[in-house]
């Protein structure tokens, strides 16, 4: 049978239902998808979608999320493709469009996530499993609050994405919602992934620098040169994923945050 939904970007998506083959163009999607129980459905995934590895290694890869071989999409003939305002190029998702059903999230907040949770789990008839990873994931983060109350955590902090040009996490993006949820407030005030050089951020002057292990593999020596110019802050390693992944990680991010606090109790 058909079904015809709106997208989270308005457009109307008519697709066979439930879908048996399935490109998701986004990692964090990718992985949701195979916690709900697809694994024949989903038939192409970008390079980047490593979570779970057995199934990254047994799918076919349809380039990454921002450059994708249209090619290989069409020659998989999907009845679904599944991406996301941000994460995807406009211009190719928009060619897409033109041959096969598009369904698009648009996230700014962990709200937003588990809305899109709900609706990818009622694209693919699993709205059990998606119901009941809300509820962990629900569970969880109000759990989070709860403690960054309790343990006083209220740190101001600066949550670097980029380097050569430093890029920051601002304001109206999904990593921003995950701060606030977990007690830091964000010194960067601009909206979405401004650049800033370390003597402007030394002028916000934060408590703590977090460094994203992605999209940019920070490391060690990029900890030590922030720290030389700003001597006061704590500077330190996050992992991505717990802070970006916007699907089925939650679950796991949850946990993470959990320890992430305890190390701030102290700090």
């Amino acid at each position: 049978m058909q079904k015809t939904v709106k997208d989270q970007l308005g457009n109307q998506v008519t697709f066979n239902y439930p879908p048996k083959r399935i490109v998701s163009i986004v990692p964090s999607q990718t992985e949701l998808l195979f916690d709900l129980g697809l694994d024949d459905e989903v038939v192409g995934i970008t390079k980047f979608c490593i979570h779970p590895i057995e199934k990254f290694a047994a799918k076919t890869k349809v380039g990454g999320t921002k450059k994708l071989l249209i090619e290989k999409i069409r020659d998989l003939k999907p009845d679904l493709i599944i991406g996301n305002k941000e994460e995807n190029t406009q211009g190719e998702v928009e060619l897409l469009m033109q041959e096969f059903p598009v369904w698009m999230s648009d996230i700014y907040n962990l709200e937003d996530a588990i809305k899109t949770i709900t609706q990818i789990g009622e694209l693919v008839n699993r709205e059990p499993e998606a119901a009941y990873l809300n509820h962990l994931i629900t569970a969880g983060f109000t759990d989070l609050q709860t403690l960054a109350v309790e343990k006083n955590i209220n740190q101001t902090v600066a949550y670097l994405i980029w380097k050569d040009p430093y890029m920051f996490a601002g304001r109206n993006t999904f990593i921003d919602d995950v701060l606030r949820k977990i007690g830091l407030q964000n010194v960067i005030e601009q909206s979405r992934y401004p650049e800033l050089n370390l003597s402007q951020l030394q002028t916000l002057n934060p408590q703590l620098i977090f460094l994203s292990s992605e999209p940019y593999p920070f490391k060690q020596k990029h900890i030590d040169e922030i720290q030389s110019s700003l001597p006061n802050a704590k500077v330190m390693l996050v992992d991505g994923e717990m802070f970006s992944w916007y699907g089925s990680r939650l679950v796991k991010a949850v946990n993470y945050l959990f320890h992430l606090q305890d190390e701030l109790k102290v700090i």
